[in-house]
């Protein structure tokens, strides 16, 4: 479907004296969500994203969370988030409605790009990232209690997805697949209470850590960031799943699984160890890190994911998720194996 007529009054809507040339679509084609390069006739170029994950009201209050995130980030990550267009001193977004249509948009300023990390990293690579990250998330930790708050949780996702079950459980497959679905619910709330949570900070965490999602400087700094589909404020356990998979032996792929197994490899060791050093991590949050992963993939494997991937993904990533993901969550992951390394109790 072609939505530039949606952009269009999107931008009508911020600034009409301003005339739009051309609208690019330069999405990855990986989700349901657009993304357009805009060229005015001044030749100014901003970013335009288009999506209807999830639910407006959480997208507007994800990225007013952003906005006051990059806004107060301190020196060096005062710049490495990709700004938001403000109008009236608040983040802009156009919301459109129409029958059965329920689209928003938002409007990025160009983030400047410098290097990709490489497909597959060597071991300098995965322990400046495990230092620079650890530094990012104290970062996020110190401005914590100046943003806006969240509505969302771990357990109302979950709560939700067990909604959906109890509505229609045949939207999910079989009536053993739905069962199977609502045993791992259970599972993950109960296992909860097993863990000192209140103990864990809440930070504002992005989840998605693939190398096209970031760029790094010449000595290996984070640099810039500018993809927020799965942000939230949660626990900082939540991003480390993405970050092994970056990391891992395999190295980016065009095609991708979310298999547990990058938690257990000696790579994804060796970045933790060097996070370790500079934010340190506790045995409760190591063990918590299953339960994160069991979480990933009931909230955005099997309930969004139908409506953020796009089909083929989405049909191919909820069959692994019933055969291989949640099946290997207490089979494949050991803590211990990791608390060992750490030198943690």
């Amino acid at each position: 479907m072609d939505y530039s007529f949606i952009i269009k009054k999107a931008w009508e809507g911020y600034d009409a004296s301003k005339t739009i040339k051309s609208i690019d679509d330069i999405s990855a084609m990986v989700s349901t969500n657009h993304v357009y390069r805009i060229t005015f006739d001044d030749d100014d170029i901003i970013i335009a994203k288009l999506s209807n994950f999830g639910k407006y009201e959480y997208f507007k209050e994800d990225h007013r969370i952003i906005h006051s995130l990059s806004n107060n980030l301190l020196y060096p990550f005062e710049s490495f988030l990709a700004k938001s267009l403000l109008k009236n001193n608040r983040v802009y977004i156009y919301h459109h409605k129409q029958a059965k249509m329920d689209i928003w948009v938002v409007f990025y300023n160009p983030t400047r790009i410098m290097d990709r990390m490489p497909r597959r990293l060597e071991d300098e690579h995965i322990r400046k990232l495990g230092q620079q990250i650890g530094k990012f998330h104290k970062a996020c930790s110190r401005i914590k209690n100046v943003l806006p708050k969240s509505s969302k949780t771990l357990r109302t996702d979950i709560y939700a997805l067990q909604q959906q079950l109890e509505i229609n459980e045949k939207q999910f497959g079989s009536a053993m697949q739905a069962d199977f679905l609502k045993y791992h619910c259970d599972l993950f709330l109960k296992n909860r209470s097993n863990y000192n949570l209140k103990s864990f900070e809440i930070i504002p965490v992005f989840i998605d850590w693939n190398i096209g999602n970031f760029s790094v400087g010449l000595n290996l700094e984070l640099y810039s960031r500018w993809d927020y589909d799965w942000f939230r404020m949660s626990y900082r356990i939540l991003d480390f799943y993405f970050l092994s998979r970056v990391v891992s032996d395999i190295g980016d792929r065009t095609v991708f699984s979310y298999v547990i197994n990058t938690m257990m490899e000696d790579r994804f060791i060796i970045f933790l160890e060097e996070y370790h050093k500079v934010n340190p991590l506790t045995a409760d949050e190591v063990r918590f890190l299953k339960e994160a992963y069991r979480f990933f993939i009931l909230n955005y494997v099997i309930k969004d994911g139908k409506y953020f991937f796009n089909e083929q993904y989405a049909k191919k990533l909820q069959a692994e998720a019933f055969d291989i993901y949640l099946p290997s969550v207490d089979r494949d992951f050991d803590a211990d194996k990791i608390i060992s390394a750490l030198n943690l109790k």
